[in-house]
C-alpha cells in the first residue's frame, strides 16, 4: 500500500489515492487540480523521508468543493457587570480527493 504524509492546510495528513481530505480553504475552484508537499512517503516496506528524493515526488489532487465547517459559539461574559459578548465563526474549508501519487 502507497500513502503519503502530506502538508495541507498548515496540518500534515496521511493519504492515499483516492482518500477525500478536508483542509483549509484553498485559492483554487471546483474541478481545479493542486499539488501537495509531501513530507514522507511509504510505498510497501520502503519509507522514504529525505529531502532529496521527495522533492521528486508529486502528489496530486482535485478539489470536490468548497465548504464551511461546523458553527462555533465564542461566548464571554463577567458576573454582575452585565459584560456579554457574543461571536460565531464557521471555517471555511476545501474538500480535496487524491488522485495520485507518483
Amino acid at each position: 500500500m502507497v500513502y503519503a504524509i502530506v502538508k495541507a492546510g498548515g496540518r500534515q495528513e496521511k493519504v492515499a489515492v483516492g482518500d477525500v481530505v478536508v483542509v483549509d480553504r484553498l485559492a483554487a475552484g471546483a474541478g481545479a487540480t493542486v499539488e501537495l508537499p509531501a513530507l514522507l512517503l511509504v510505498d510497501g516496506e520502503k519509507v522514504t523521508s529525505d529531502a532529496a528524493a521527495l522533492a521528486k515526488v508529486t502528489v496530486t489532487a482535485e478539489v470536490v468543493r468548497d465548504e464551511k465547517g461546523p458553527k462555533i459559539d465564542i461566548l464571554r461574559y463577567k458576573n454582575k457587570t452585565g459584560y456579554r459578548r457574543r461571536q460565531g465563526h464557521r471555517q471555511a474549508l476545501t474538500r480535496l480527493k487524491v488522485t495520485g501519487i507518483k
